[in-house]
């Protein structure tokens, strides 16, 4: 039986509390929210706080608002299944509710949460194992070694960035708000991330995330698809998530195609973008931009099924989420 470790458990109040927490305890302290992630992580000796600080008792955190400009925020502790089941964001924004219910099994998306999985850790092979196994064949650098088992002659982990709702998010140019021992900023979520396997994340470690922002609805359609081994519970081995902005003749003004699954990071396929831009939306168009995204879908052997397979895979995907977004 895996133990979770030893630590102290903490349940402020307010996000400044709470931030005040992890400030005054550094790196020895992480936020949980579900804890789908942190305790099985913890149980595999992946991350060891010795202070873990809820946010169960903070109420502005669990609260979905559609704002006056047609944006909603969701509070970072609302569940997923919640946001699955909500009226607005299912009518509203379907790419939302789908890369949500795509995520994992009932049981968990009611205790995970929308935070959680937008901080989601890197996911690896060799990684995603018992303290015991890692140990057996030396550590990796993502924890404890000196070696990237993916890439072993390669400076930096390749670990990967395997949230549903963070290629989709990025795509539709949402928003994160964070809350630090400076006061409360907000940040494009595409900048919340980059391409580390191990500092995945670009806040710093004592903010706190407390809402996502989702675009008012308007001139664009977004949409998530998912390859995975079984259809009903895995990570994805690549999550596309796609967002077009049409002119009114039709026309797509702007393109964002991301890539989950095969980077460390929500990686953009610029070339699909490209193509995309300034055109029509047919059958030919979109097949044509589903090839362009085979080069940045840099597949490698750090997830499930074979690695070759992935690649070829990656441009059906692709078009599959474009063609969504009609």
């Amino acid at each position: 039986m895996l133990r979770l470790p030893t630590f102290e458990y903490y349940r402020p109040k307010t996000a400044a509390d709470a931030v005040a927490l992890a400030s005054e305890h550094g790196k020895a302290a992480m936020y949980v929210a579900g804890g789908t992630d942190l305790y099985p992580n913890m149980k595999r000796r992946h991350q060891e706080p010795r202070h873990v600080i809820s946010l169960q008792d903070l109420p502005e955190l669990h609260a979905i608002d559609v704002r006056d400009d047609g944006s909603v925020a969701i509070g970072a502790m609302v569940k997923l299944s919640t946001i699955e089941h909500d009226p607005h964001i299912k009518e509203h924004y379907p790419a939302i509710a789908h890369a949500v219910r795509e995520i994992s099994t009932p049981l968990l998306r009611n205790m995970g949460t929308i935070g959680g999985n937008l901080l989601l850790d890197t996911r690896c092979t060799y990684y995603d194992q018992s303290f015991e196994w890692r140990e057996s064949i030396d550590f990796c650098m993502k924890k404890e070694g000196a070696i990237c088992w993916v890439a072993p002659g390669s400076p930096r982990c390749w670990a990967v960035q395997s949230s549903d709702t963070v290629p989709v998010v990025c795509a539709m140019e949402a928003q994160v708000e964070l809350v630090g021992t400076d006061g409360t900023r907000q940040i494009s979520a595409v900048d919340l991330y980059q391409d580390d396997g191990i500092e995945y994340l670009t806040k710093k470690p004592e903010e706190l995330l407390t809402r996502l922002i989702l675009p008012a609805p308007g001139n664009w359609k977004s949409a998530y698809t998912k390859l995975r081994r079984r259809d009903t519970y895995d990570f994805p081995v690549l999550g596309v998530g796609a967002c077009l902005w049409y002119a009114e003749d039709g026309t797509i003004e702007k393109a964002n195609v991301r890539l989950g699954g095969a980077g460390s990071y929500a990686m953009p396929a610029t070339a699909t973008e490209e193509l995309l831009a300034g055109k029509q939306l047919t059958d030919e168009l979109v097949a044509e931009a589903g090839k362009a995204a085979m080069k940045p879908a840099r597949t490698m052997d750090n997830t499930d099924l074979d690695v070759y397979w992935r690649r070829k895979v990656a441009p059906v995907y692709v078009a599959r989420a474009i063609a969504q977004c009609r």
